[in-house]
């Protein structure tokens, strides 16, 4: 008697071609990842070849523009873009909803009101400024978790109450910057744009840390978090622990959003739109994390090519591309939500 070994040999065929889905289409986001690097790497004043890019990558013939201008935005925009995905993935799974995501239920706001009393208040150091991002994000998240916390969780109304706190904490975002003086404003306002424009490595080496450490915790926990797609009652009953499970969420997703918020400003829409254009590439019910983060990282990079080059050789910040962008899919994603109501 032959025995069976599960695995891709001996399933149907529209199984396998199913299985197999995923694994390319991070295949061709990765190379597609890789091929707007070496393009960011290349684009600058003066065109350099990818033979001088790899040239100089390697040490054997050094060039500081390349290593110490070039490449650390082209590495924000890689690891920025991918925990914007991986944020955005986190908050669409845990409100089952499209329009779940840190830009949309006013986590950025948060984020940027901490960074704006850092900046207003204090000294405006880069570790107060990540530090009061983080905090102002929690407390945003906060807010909307127990304003829509009614005798159990919703995850339309934490959409709903996080757009109306949202709207407030923008405003409040802008009484703030008009109440400052002059300079502090001006730099509030640049900042609140989101741009990559002059990030060095000195700005990158403990973000980049810190958001190493939140998607390695994260991805521990995949397993429970594809079994709460299936149901909350389905998912207790294999044993996810669905309060601990959505704080860790609710943690590494205000984690990962500060963090890019406070080094690069809030940028809006990548963690809005990459989890559903990795979901919809791979055709999962729910939202993986892996095709979130590449996408996030492919949109993230392609945004801030595209502002470099519209009014070159002054750069835009890569948010008002990003917002551009967005706020088209925006459109077509209420538009396409109202039509399924």
């Amino acid at each position: 008697m032959s025995t069976y070994t599960p695995g891709t040999v001996g399933l149907p065929l529209g199984l396998r071609a199913e299985r197999r889905r995923p694994l390319l289409v991070c295949a061709a986001l990765g190379v597609l990842i890789v091929a707007l690097g070496v393009t960011g790497l290349c684009y600058g004043a003066s065109w350099s070849t990818p033979a001088e890019v790899f040239s100089a990558l390697a040490g054997t013939d050094p060039s500081v523009v390349i290593t110490e201008w070039r490449l650390p935005r082209v590495a924000a925009g890689l690891v920025f873009g991918a925990a914007l995905g991986v944020s955005g993935a986190l908050f669409q799974n845990l409100t089952r909803n499209p329009l779940g995501s840190p830009d949309v239920i006013g986590l950025d706001s948060g984020a940027y009101t901490g960074a704006l009393f850092a900046l207003y208040a204090l000294t405006g150091t880069a570790a107060q400024l990540a530090a009061f991002s983080v905090l102002g994000g929690l407390l945003a998240t906060l807010a909307v978790y127990l304003l829509s916390f009614d005798r159990g969780f919703s995850g339309l109304r934490l959409v709903v109450i996080g757009i109306a706190v949202n709207a407030m904490v923008t405003a409040f975002n802008s009484w703030i910057v008009l109440r400052a003086d002059t300079d502090t404003a001006i730099a509030a306002v640049g900042w609140s744009a989101g741009s990559l424009n002059g990030v060095d490595w000195a700005d990158l080496r403990i973000p980049f840390w810190i958001i190493a450490l939140l998607l390695a915790v994260i991805s521990l926990r995949t397993r429970a978090l594809h079994q709460t797609l299936l149901g909350d009652a389905l998912a207790i009953t294999t044993g996810v622990g669905l309060g601990r499970l959505r704080l860790l969420m609710v943690l590494v997703g205000v984690g990962c959003t500060a963090t890019v918020t406070a080094v690069a400003g809030p940028i809006a829409f990548i963690a809005l739109a990459a989890p559903q254009i990795g979901r919809r590439l791979t055709g999962s019910p729910g939202t993986p994390l892996l095709p979130a983060a590449l996408a996030g990282a492919v949109l993230l990079q392609g945004a801030d090519l595209l502002a470099q080059a519209l009014l070159a050789p002054e750069a835009l910040p890569v948010g008002v591309v990003s917002t551009a962008v967005g706020g088209c899919y925006l459109i077509w994603l209420l538009t396409k939500e109202v039509r399924r109501a």
